[in-house]
């Protein structure tokens, strides 16, 4: 079935998130309180929900999105490239301008979105701060009343699945088992905080989501048996 979704239908993505504000004492009261209710079953005993601050960004209502790096194929002829570009900086302004791509090249039934894990995490982050900000949801994010046939969804990690729902494996584990050469990535997600807040360098954190952007479609690539990206097909806009 993979196979007869053209590669030119799909927009591969992938995001990166940091807690809302650099520090817990940067939470109004009530939010802090907040924050101590969401996160306790994470924490239990070990932590405070101050020392656990530093995860927030995984939850869309205490954290923000900082990039959203998107890739897609064009074909002319046999000849296949595979373009990068970025969305980055002021949250709001990052997902109208998101949002704009959506609708202006991928509104049409046939077009797909695609990340690794993106199920349970990217679309549903990038819808949640959309609505947090008063931004109306793309079709493409709009799940309202939709049958799970209709989503308009890909997930590289829920086809590696093969039906098992118990079942994780991170973009790195997946790319190095299937022969995915690794791109040479200077941090990992667990750093992004840091590199955001502290080092002050988003440039850094474009590149690493852009590289896991083409990981993605080098691993959706080889679960449709086709042949894997060369370096020179890959072109950053």
């Amino acid at each position: 079935m993979l196979n007869k979704i053209s590669l030119e239908n799909i927009l591969f993505l992938d995001i990166e998130t940091v807690p809302e504000e650099e520090h817990f004492q940067g939470l109004s009261e009530e939010k802090k309180e907040l924050w101590e209710q969401k996160s306790q079953y994470q924490r239990k005993d070990e932590y405070t929900a101050e020392e656990f601050y530093e995860r927030a960004g995984i939850w869309a209502e205490f954290g923000k999105i900082i990039c959203i790096s998107v890739g897609y194929f064009h074909m002319k002829g046999d000849i296949r490239s595979f373009r990068t570009t970025s969305f980055y900086g002021d949250e709001i302004q990052l997902l109208k301008e998101f949002k704009n791509l959506l609708n202006g090249h991928f509104s049409a039934t046939k077009k797909l979105l695609c990340g690794h894990n993106a199920k349970e995490f990217d679309f549903p982050y990038i819808a949640r701060r959309m609505i947090i900000h008063g931004i109306e949801l793309p079709y493409k994010l709009n799940l309202f009343g939709k049958k799970p046939w209709e989503v308009p969804h890909l997930d590289t990690m829920e086809l590696w699945k093969f039906g098992d729902y118990k079942h994780f494996t991170s973009l790195k584990l997946l790319a190095n088992i299937l022969g995915i050469p690794s791109p040479k990535q200077d941090i990992d997600g667990s750093m992004v905080r840091e590199v955001f807040y502290k080092e002050k360098d988003l440039d850094r954190i474009i590149t690493y989501c852009e590289l896991d952007v083409v990981t993605t479609a080098q691993v959706f690539l080889r679960l449709r048996g086709d042949e894997l990206l060369h370096d020179n097909e890959i072109k950053k806009v």
